[in-house]
């Protein structure tokens, strides 16, 4: 008898008894459907958040004064961090494209009866470029406008719809600390981050802001919160931090401010994701094994009813092999069929999770032959013990016991 006659014979088998088969194949379903669901939502949560980080800025690189804490600067402390110190990276750090100082100040901004409190940040025109930003209506303010200290402003979506509703901003004057600033442009919208709404600012040239607004200054120059650059490639980050570590060192006579770089971001969110992806492939690969389990008894159990029909085969010359070979094929359906059901099930929840969710998980083709393959290894192990117990049933025991 060769393998297709044992597979029909097991196949018909199993269809005969569909509640049996179908509650034996339900531990290998949830096994394969946990693993591709788990994978899935996993890699889209990795893939949202590299997004996200992304969407904060290409490339980019961020330098803190002193802990690396934004707004950390005193009246003894102010000379660690200033805008001359940016316009040395910009000119002798040649791995960095742009260079974006930055100062922060919440202030109320008023238009009528309406206000608003955004996080006013004073910066350069480099910021567009460096934090990924870009301008819905009107336009960024240029260099021109920062040198001679206009009082001109571009506002988020937040504050542009708090302060104007459906009216258009662009030629009005918004009145922050009694100065009146010219909206200029408006942001698009780019949402939160790390629980900061990237949408609720308002940007003003640098200098005007530390003039007019904040009152900032230092013997060393306008004293800054931050400064974000951006590397001329990926490639380059780890140049463009080395080169501007060197220079502010020298330039401070010793390392007192903080570099982060979006990359290390980056390659944490993944180290973390493959982490989580390995434990929750291993924990869903539990029910797998539950599976198997299930499968072992149900086919030891099945041996024992069909006794007497095993005790027939051999009677008319069956041999041990194609006995041990029919019950591994029907155990080995068995897991296959409840994989690929366990497959379909993963994929349909990680559709589901991406239209009620945020998330775009994605189905890994790595992930489904590696659950398909496992089921169907799980099915040949544990089918081993009952096939052998069958195979070697003596014929005239078991006609006389059926």
């Amino acid at each position: 008898m060769n393998i297709l006659e044992n597979a029909r014979i097991a196949l018909k088998t199993l269809v005969n008894n569909k509640l049996r088969s179908g509650l034996t194949m339900l531990g290998i379903l949830i096994g394969n459907g946990s693993i591709i669901l788990m994978v899935g939502i996993v890699q889209g949560a990795q893939n949202y958040t590299l997004k996200q980080i992304e969407s904060y800025g290409v490339n980019l690189l961020s330098i803190f004064p002193g802990g690396g804490e934004v707004g950390s600067w005193s009246a003894e402390e102010t000379w660690r961090l200033v805008l001359a110190d940016a316009d040395a990276i910009r000119s002798y750090a040649p791995a960095v494209d742009r260079v974006a100082p930055q100062i922060s100040s919440f202030q109320l901004a008023t238009y009528r009866d309406r206000s608003t409190q955004p996080n006013i940040t004073g910066t350069t025109p480099d910021f567009l470029f460096v934090r990924n930003f870009r301008v819905a209506s009107g336009r960024f303010f240029d260099e021109t406008e920062q040198q001679q200290n206009a009082a001109v402003i571009v506002l988020g979506s937040i504050p542009a719809r708090q302060l104007f509703g459906h009216e258009h901003p662009l030629g009005r004057d918004v009145q922050i600390n009694n100065i009146s600033f010219r909206v200029i442009g408006v942001l698009e919208s780019k949402g939160s981050l790390n629980g900061i709404n990237q949408d609720n600012t308002a940007l003003v040239p640098i200098t005007t802001l530390a003039a007019q607004v904040d009152g900032r200054s230092s013997p060393y120059g306008i004293p800054l919160d931050s400064i974000e650059l951006s590397a001329n490639d990926p490639q380059s980050v780890k140049a463009a931090e080395f080169q501007v570590t060197n220079l502010l060192t020298r330039r401070h006579g010793k390392k007192d401010f903080t570099i982060e770089t979006n990359k290390s971001f980056q390659d944490l969110v993944n180290q973390v994701g493959s982490v989580l992806s390995l434990m929750l492939g291993a924990i869903a690969s539990i029910s797998l094994v539950v599976g198997g389990i299930g499968i072992m008894n149900i086919m030891l159990v099945s041996v024992t009813e069909r006794t007497q029909e095993i005790g027939v085969r051999k009677a008319v010359g069956a041999t041990q092999h194609v006995i041990l070979m029919q019950f591994l094929i029907e155990s080995i359906v068995l897991s296959v069929a409840g994989g690929l059901a366990g497959v379909a099930l993963g994929v349909g929840g990680v559709a589901l999770v991406s239209l009620v969710t945020p998330l775009t998980p994605t189905v890994s083709i790595v992930a489904i032959v590696v659950a398909i393959g496992v089921s169907g290894s799980i099915g040949l192990i544990f089918g081993v013990v009952p096939a052998q117990r069958a195979a070697r049933l003596d014929p005239i025991v078991a006609l006389r016991s059926a």
